[in-house]
């Protein structure tokens, strides 16, 4: 973690690149939603109660056993009932609010945290524990956070299954088209709790950074430095749920 001596130099650059942007691009991660309260998807060996990942996370594993995938994303759903948005949320809410439409925040969590906090022009480019899709008519449902029958069944009389992008799947196009043009034409892209590792959702900062020219620049806001750190202009280090608020605290000063 930055001296704090560190991190204030840092913000004060980072508070007055982002008030000359006119367009800001955030991708955020699991740390934000860490930070909350919500663990990560995997446990520190890779399985979940004795199983892989890929058994109850990727197409394969849904058409050998629905029934044990269900599980997994019922405790899942009942997981997330138990937190609530942290302080890095609402000040990306903030952000939002001075910048409306100019903004867009692109995110790899599927817990709904960033909408439960205010967030509007939002990316869930990996999906949302709150919906549903039919393997049938591929109708999605906003379902809520509700604890579903174990093989759950659409009107069509197909299984449902959670609206997530699996492993071994592709993300939804018009979704991941929306965030490459955000990270494009952004000039401020703000890489929040992610170790920049995931892809395709890594490459928006590539993507930014070839973007309008100059090339956007990239504010990074981790615990620590990450593989993002090599395109990052600017880092940020330290909790997301300390860091943001600071941030907007030092754009307000700015402006008045």
């Amino acid at each position: 973690m930055a001296s704090d001596v560190e991190l204030d130099r840092a913000l004060e650059r980072a508070a007055v690149r982002l008030a000359t942007a006119r367009r800001v691009c955030v991708l955020t991660g699991a740390g934000v939603s860490a930070e909350s309260g919500v663990p990560t998807f995997r446990a520190s060996d890779g399985l979940w109660e004795g199983h892989r990942i890929e058994d109850v996370a990727s197409p394969f594993g849904f058409q050998r056993d629905p029934r044990l995938v269900w599980n997994f994303y019922n405790a899942r759903r009942a997981n997330v009932r138990t937190v609530k948005p942290n302080p890095g949320h609402h000040a990306l809410v903030q952000i939002e609010n001075r910048w409306g439409d100019q903004f867009t925040l692109v995110t790899q969590n599927v817990d709904g945290l960033h909408r439960v906090a205010g967030s509007k022009n939002l990316l869930e480019i990996h999906g949302s524990l709150y919906r549903t899709r039919c393997t049938g008519c591929q109708e999605v449902v906003d379902r809520g956070l509700e604890t579903l029958d174990a093989l759950p069944l659409c009107h069509c009389g197909e299984m449902l299954r959670p609206d997530i992008v699996w492993f071994h799947e592709n993300l939804p196009v018009d979704i991941w088209d929306a965030a490459q043009m955000a990270a494009h034409e952004c000039d401020v892209l703000l890489v929040v709790g992610t170790s920049a590792v995931v892809h395709p959702a890594a490459s928006l900062i590539p993507i930014a950074k070839r973007g309008k020219s100059p090339g956007a620049t990239v504010i990074e806001i981790n615990l620590t430095p990450t593989e993002a750190s090599s395109f990052a202009d600017i880092g940020l280090y330290g909790p997301s749920g300390q860091v943001l608020p600071k941030l907007v605290e030092r754009l307000g000063a700015l402006s008045s």
